[in-house]
């Protein structure tokens, strides 16, 4: 593991961050091809990657902060330590008003942004596992299981990777919505699926952890993934309702495109 990949001027660069900043780079590249096919503004997408992903820092990091209340310590304010619903809660947020500024379509930018969103997550979570930073799992005696001896949270006893679990969880999901890309043109329908999708995947995770159980023997991220889910399979019943047009091939996401080994070709600009 190493937390630290180099340093500059004294400056050290966190895996982390850096973890954090490719995977911001990732959704805004895949967001942006996703919107030139649909002739939207490919600028509207960067900008609406940015502000969310701002947002969903601060709002990640301040509910970390409440969570360790009545605690709280300086050590909790440095660059480590951000709870992922807070940051979805917030990056959604800081979305729809880009969205409402930029007068986007809702439903095509959802089901444009469920698939980088998947796919920016799993790099994350690359990021957690490379810099050890307390993320993993309970002890384990399976071949695969690992020691984190010099991550941020250090342990030298071999845990589940969950991490790992996680960023290999988003590649399937991210799969998944493509197949029902290719079913449905309705936005609800593809983000719906990805809240539904990412749910099931972090509450079972959560059984290899250590997070602290807070109700019905359940800890606080799967109450969030319970109800991300009921939230999920509301979206896709909405959109379902709808009637909308069902395609075997609609406007092709740039994954897909890769995926079926075809040259991704940009827009005139």
């Amino acid at each position: 593991m190493r937390p630290v990949l180099f340093s500059v001027l004294g400056i050290d660069i966190q895996t982390y961050g850096v973890s954090k900043i490719l995977a911001a780079l990732l959704g805004a590249y895949l967001l942006g091809r996703a919107f030139e096919r649909r002739g939207l503004p490919k600028d509207s997408a960067h900008a609406l990657v940015m502000w969310a992903t701002i947002w969903g820092f601060v709002a990640a990091k301040a509910y970390y902060l409440l969570e360790q209340l009545p605690d709280l310590s300086p050590h909790d304010l440095g660059g480590m330590g951000f709870t992922w619903y807070g940051g979805l809660i917030g990056g959604v947020t800081a979305a729809l008003v880009v969205i409402r500024r930029h007068r986007l379509p809702l439903g095509p930018v959802a089901a444009d942004a469920a698939i980088p969103l998947t796919l920016a997550y799993g790099v994350g979570r690359l990021g957690c596992f490379f810099s050890g930073d307390g993320t993993y799992g309970r002890p384990s005696n399976l071949p695969w299981a690992m020691s984190f001896p010099n991550g941020v949270v250090a342990t030298d006893v071999p845990v589940h990777p969950t991490p790992l679990y996680e960023a290999l969880a988003a590649v399937a999901i991210a799969g998944l919505l493509l197949m029902l890309r290719r079913r449905t043109t309705s936005g609800a329908v593809v983000f719906g699926g990805y809240l539904l999708l990412s749910g099931i995947a972090r509450f079972l995770v959560e059984f290899l952890r250590i997070n602290e159980q807070v109700f019905l023997d359940l800890t606080q991220p799967q109450l969030w993934a319970i109800a991300g889910a009921i939230v999920g399979v509301l979206l896709m019943a909405l959109g379902l309702r709808g009637r909308e047009p069902a395609p075997t091939r609609g406007i092709e996401h740039p994954v897909e495109r890769i995926v079926e080994g075809a040259p991704v070709a940009g827009s005139a600009a």
